[in-house]
């Protein structure tokens, strides 16, 4: 998906496991157009190609430098929800030249440390094709503090459930293995990670140690909101990121346009 004014500033945009572009829908709808907002459906998730292998972090951090090259973007700012975070981390470390600035929204310091990512990885290991739809149903509505709009939740329980057994499988075991980004170099991007305190997943001290890890970043608190800060505070979060993407880049009418979506 691409929309906005292709003379202002890129930013591109990582959705979380096993969901897909659309769960970014209601954001872009907040976006001015003055921001070139590009968002990549990953492998193997939504309506992308599902290859059998290439679900690591570093793969996906591959993925966004290829989708880069083929849409003609030398620099962007990167936003990366839960797990796309983990990825906007990862492509950071890999392609400092390439971002210039990452918002982290929900997203991990690390997975090593969390007993609850093993247990679903011993629960999704168990999954075969077609996936029981409120298996899938139950994964959504859990990341979830606030309640959705039933339509809203309808698309997204049908974006997560494009994904296959054996993607649900190898992503997660990709996030599992994965050395924390902040643990393999020092990110030097300026950084902005949005966090929900109703967050069951993610702890504070969690988001405070990835703040501590990333020097000179910013953590802002959302008083309310659980895991799935993007889908809760939509119209905060684009907010957020419109005045990050302003302090960012070398753009000075970022905000023109605000509220008028053409």
């Amino acid at each position: 998906m691409e929309q906005g004014d292709e003379s202002g500033p890129s930013v591109v945009f990582l959705h979380a496991y096993v969901e897909s572009w659309r769960y970014f829908e209601r954001l872009l709808a907040n976006l001015p157009q003055s921001i070139h907002a590009f968002v990549m459906t990953q492998r193997g998730h939504g309506d992308a190609d599902k290859p059998v292998t290439g679900y690591g972090l570093s793969e996906f951090s591959a993925d966004v430098a290829a989708f880069m090259d083929a849409v003609g973007l030398e620099t962007a700012v990167i936003v990366g929800s839960s797990s796309g975070g983990y990825v906007a981390q990862r492509f950071a470390v890999d392609h400092p030249e390439r971002v210039l600035g990452i918002v982290l929204v929900g997203s991990p310091r690390s997975l090593r440390d969390k007993p609850a990512v093993s247990e679903f990885l011993a629960t999704v290991s168990a999954l075969s094709d077609p996936i029981d739809p409120e298996f899938v149903r139950e994964f959504v509505e859990s990341t979830l503090f606030q309640p959705l709009p039933p339509a809203v939740l309808e698309v997204l329980v049908g974006e997560s459930r494009k994904a296959p057994a054996h993607v649900w499988k190898a992503a997660a075991q990709g996030l599992l293995d994965a050395v924390p980004p902040t643990e393999a170099a020092t990110i030097s991007a300026p950084t902005l990670i949005l966090w929900g305190d109703r967050d069951q997943f993610l702890p504070r001290r969690d988001q405070e140690a990835l703040a501590a890890a990333i020097p000179g970043s910013r953590l802002i608190t959302y008083e309310g909101a659980g895991h799935s800060v993007l889908l809760e505070e939509t119209e905060r979060v684009a907010a957020d990121v419109v005045a990050f993407v302003e302090r960012a880049t070398p753009y000075s009418q970022v905000r023109d346009g605000v509220g008028d979506h053409g």
